[in-house]
């Protein structure tokens, strides 16, 4: 396949993540694995990307005054340890993809079936189950090299403990901290980086860009959503029978 239509793609994920506040991280393995990178490349290459990509999307949304900080750190403190664990565990490769495959389904399914709830509908968030999901999701994390952005928004809209920009703050913030705990549990093993890392950086900034943009224009968010939940659905199925 092109390599200039990749780096296209690469810019299209990172913009359209970046618009609804998430790192991007599952998007640039799925394309990754699409063009034959190394997994051992992918994961850390993936967190690399995910540092500027979140951070430019929380930046973007705390300005607008929708980071609620009692919610996310019991849920940061529990995950941090656990992604620096998991990024120090190897997964067999047919396997990875497996799990890379499902774990898209689940922003699939929070796009397309999962509102938002409005302000009124908001709960206060209960520690021990913000400690549990923390946990879970930090490790799962590490191993597979998402931030966990994708896992937890959904809970944190299923709960109805934020809305949705609250929700895209929150995880932004969730996915720098486990991408740099995850990286530390890597870099305690051997780790590679792809060779065009630079060209990486350069693609996903671009588009980080482009989508805090178009998130702070007020662009209709739900067609984003849904044209970034075609593409992982896309995804999902050609990781997942590439595996078989």
């Amino acid at each position: 396949m092109n390599v200039e239509f990749f780096y296209l793609i690469l810019f299209i994920i990172a913009a359209l993540y970046a618009a609804v506040g998430h790192g991007g991280a599952s998007g640039y393995l799925a394309l990754m694995s699409l063009y034959g990178v190394a997994p051992q490349e992918m994961k850390p290459t993936a967190l690399v990307l995910n540092l500027f990509v979140s951070l430019i999307a929380f930046i973007q949304y705390y300005r607008g005054g929708h980071f609620k900080l009692q919610t996310f750190i019991p849920i940061a403190l529990a995950s941090i340890p656990l992604a620096f664990v998991g990024g120090m565990i190897h997964i067999d490769d047919n396997l990875y993809k497996r799990i890379l495959g499902i774990l898209l389904l689940f922003p699939v399914i929070r796009f397309f079936f999962f509102k938002s709830p409005d302000d009124s509908e908001l709960k206060e968030p209960q520690i021990y189950i913000s400690l549990f999901f923390g946990a879970v999701i930090g490790l799962l994390s590490g191993m597979i090299g998402i931030g966990g952005g994708i896992l937890l928004s959904p809970i944190l809209v299923l709960l109805k403990w934020t809305n949705q920009k609250q929700t895209a703050t929150i995880s932004a913030a969730f996915i720098f901290v486990n991408s740099v705990a995850a990286l530390g549990g890597m870099f305690t093993k051997e780790i590679a980086f792809t060779s065009d890392m630079w060209l990486y950086i350069i693609c996903a900034f671009a588009g980080g860009l482009v989508g805090a943009y178009l998130a702070s224009k007020k662009l209709n968010q739900y067609g984003l959503k849904y044209i970034l939940a075609v593409v992982l659905l896309m995804a999902s199925y050609k990781l997942i029978s590439s595996a078989i």
